[in-house]
């Protein structure tokens, strides 16, 4: 059978199809369903391609038929007390030792308490995955590393075959050998281990190691300089450094001398690297000869170590201990250790799983779910969704979770497109940057499209446009007519060669993003959930899920968290009236809008208090911990916005001095002000000799 154009007049029947034209529609086809003819008319014919048209490419025929999806009316928030840590006296509710411990903020029901979300140290989770699903695949990474090609360009993905894989047997093993080398190295209960490298399983495993031999781990942005590098490994008081490549040890060893002077000796015990083997040799380090070796030689070390001394630190370690430090930027520039215990991170990672689950059916099921690491692992979100979440999903529901790497050079080059079509992952967070360059990019390709072929993909965008709009907030769900055919035939190629295809939780965080980029996606059938949060309260706060989400909104809060918005004394932080709920998402009254503040099992412990920084530092840490945690509890975040009435959350602006970009980085303004006024006194200096 073939169609003909708009204007033909010619009538022609085929397999349950009944085509005609009709004035002033111009082609229409009427699919005989169970119900009925239903019609399809104008641009929905466009879904035919101008060759044979088949019964197939309808929706029933396709299997792809109108759905309904179930979308909530309002955010699932709930208002029962006893669903909160009930919060009593005047704190204070933080610490700033790095031995201090912070009791699980238990509920007495609901997602922070007990009976749901049993109290428990990371480590005790990767044993869990371990035992249950030990044969399943942990970490994937392409080995050796491809170089670059000489004109910039990434070389093709390796096959299958070519990716060295750990199971979660051997995640867990090679992180308790890792522990015992740290320990014959010199590593004490509660030191810190800090990592300067790109994304790889071996920072993965140093970081799991850590917490096995008492300690925490810190890590570093592989974009650090060399004296930010520096000031972070000495503030955290590391004794042992893991870094990537032997020209961040030259770079860093200049620095770390530096930052040492008028200090007592250096805590470092041991320089580690991985993915190359530096061979075994010495550095000075004030006066002090510091070991240097690879992986595999510190591996060799553990059979020194008994098992015994892994299992006795371990019995010292609590849910309430310090579990990773998080540097996040301070106004003034310098950098603040934020302190993260096992159970907040436990509790955040269980809450945000448990939304996933039962929103958008992430691990519901026996079977693989993907991750693919890109995002800094010393970020928040990096150490949430490419560790954390894993090893609790594999331990604690149906599925086993396996996280892919992405090549360190994949955002530079172009090529994360490449890994993404290599992991198809079913969870992906994406910073607002990347979302938008890869729309971007689609767009630029469809601006060079022409024809019938253009014709198709608009339409096919304007049926999923009609699609998302349906799915938001108080949406009833019903995908528009034709949309399983428009999906079939355009939308699921496109989501094929983005590598999202398999995506069941697409989300957005740690930056705002355009609406428009939302709703782009939306058109092509991937849904962004925006999830709102800060290092402080170990990543998010707010979620929005398939079920619950509306463009320009961050979401809703967390089960286990409180989110509100304060008008608070700019003088005094526990002086706070709560702001009344917006009507809506438009409203614009100043009378909705105050601080956004979080209280619940997810908050920090409180900044790191470095003693060999000296007591004056020791004080400005204490109170910039108190300016941020109140005496109720309440972590304020810095950021103007509102909730609404049917619990959705709006950034509306900034209270505090950090410039955000659209990649995530935290920005200090006052160090660039002040540099920038230095180079004004000189052009001052200058004019006036003249």
């Amino acid at each position: 059978m073939r169609l003909q154009p708009p204007g033909s007049g010619k009538l022609l029947v085929c397999q349950g199809l009944d085509t005609r034209l009709r004035t002033g529609c111009n082609l229409a086809v009427l699919v005989n369903t169970a119900s009925g003819p239903l019609p399809l008319f104008g641009p929905d014919i466009l879904a035919f391609p101008t060759g044979s048209a088949k019964v197939l490419l309808f929706e029933r025929a396709m299997g792809c038929g109108a759905s309904k999806a179930t979308i909530l009316s309002e955010a699932p928030v709930s208002s029962n007390p006893d669903e909160f840590f009930a919060y009593q006296g005047t704190g204070p509710w933080h610490a700033c030792r790095a031995d201090s411990v912070i009791p699980a903020r238990l509920a007495k029901s609901g997602a922070a308490s007990k009976n749901q979300c049993p109290p428990a140290t990371l480590q005790e989770l990767l044993k869990k995955a371990a035992e249950e699903k030990g044969d399943k695949p942990a970490m994937k990474v392409e080995r050796p590393l491809p170089a670059l090609l000489s004109d910039g360009s990434a070389p093709p993905v390796l096959e299958d075959g070519q990716w060295k894989v750990w199971t979660y047997k051997q995640y867990y093993d090679e992180s308790r050998k890792a522990a015992r080398s740290f320990v014959k190295l010199g590593f004490e209960a509660f030191d810190t281990l800090a990592i300067w490298g790109f994304n790889a399983p071996e920072w993965m495993l140093s970081a799991l190691a850590a917490g096995f031999a008492g300690g925490k781990v810190g890590g570093l942005y592989p974009t650090d300089t060399p004296e930010t590098a520096a000031f972070k490994i000495v503030h955290s008081g590391a004794s042992i450094v893991v870094f990537e490549d032997q020209s961040k040890l030259d770079r860093l060893l200049p620095a770390l001398t530096q930052r040492l002077e008028g200090y007592g000796p250096s805590r470092i015990r041991a320089f580690v690297a991985y993915g190359f083997d530096p061979g075994n040799y010495t550095v000075k380090l004030k006066g002090s000869s510091i070991p240097v070796l690879g992986w595999s030689s510190l591996l060799a070390m553990a059979d020194s170590v008994e098992e015994d001394v892994i299992e006795t630190r371990l019995k010292a370690v609590e849910p309430g201990h310090c579990a990773v430090l998080v540097y996040t930027s301070g106004t003034t520039g310098e950098p603040k250790a934020v302190m993260l215990s096992h159970d907040c991170m436990v509790f955040e990672t269980r809450t945000v799983l448990g939304m996933a689950r039962a929103h958008m059916g992430l691990c519901a099921k026996a079977e693989q779910e993907r991750v693919l690491s890109y995002l800094p692992l010393s970020h928040v979100a990096g150490k949430m969704v490419d560790i954390c979440f894993p090893f609790m999903a594999t331990a604690t529901t149906p599925a086993w979770v396996t996280t892919y790497f992405a090549r360190p050079y994949d955002l530079k080059a172009g090529s994360l497109g490449d890994r993404l079509r290599a992991a198809r992952p079913t969870i992906f967070l994406g910073v607002p940057l990347v979302w938008e360059k890869v729309a971007d990019k689609l767009r630029a390709i469809g601006a060079t499209t022409k024809g019938l072929k253009k014709k198709i993909a608009t339409w096919a965008k304007e049926k999923g446009m009609a699609n998302s709009k349906a799915c938001l907030l108080g949406g009833d769900g019903v995908a528009p007519f034709a949309y399983g055919v428009a999906d079939k035939v355009v939308l699921k190629k496109i989501k094929e060669k983005l590598g999202l295809d398999c995506l069941k939780f697409g989300a957005t965080g740690a930056a705002p993003i355009r609406v428009d980029t939302l709703q782009y996606f939306g058109s092509l059938g991937i849904t962004i959930n925006e999830v709102y949060g800060m290092s402080e309260s170990c990543a998010a706060c707010t979620v929005s899920t398939d079920r619950a989400h509306v463009w320009g909104s961050c979401g809703f809060q967390l089960p286990g968290v409180e989110v509100k918005a304060f008008k608070v004394d700019p003088t005094d932080v526990n002086k706070k009236e709560e702001c009344p709920r917006a009507p809506s998402m438009d409203a614009a009254e100043d009378t909705y809008q105050g601080e956004l503040c979080f209280r619940g099992r997810s908050i920090m412990m409180g900044y790191l208090a470095q003693p060999d920084l000296g007591i004056e530092h020791v004080r400005e840490i204490e109170k910039k911990t108190a300016e941020t945690i109140d005496r109720e509890g309440w972590l304020h975040s810095g950021d103007k916005g509102m909730i609404t009435k049917a619990g959705m959350v709006k950034i509306t602006g900034r209270y505090k001095e950090i410039i955000i970009g659209a990649g995530g980085e935290n920005i200090a303004p006052v160090p660039i002000e002040d540099h920038i006024k230095g180079h004004c006194d000189g052009m001052l200096s200058r004019s006036r000799s003249k």
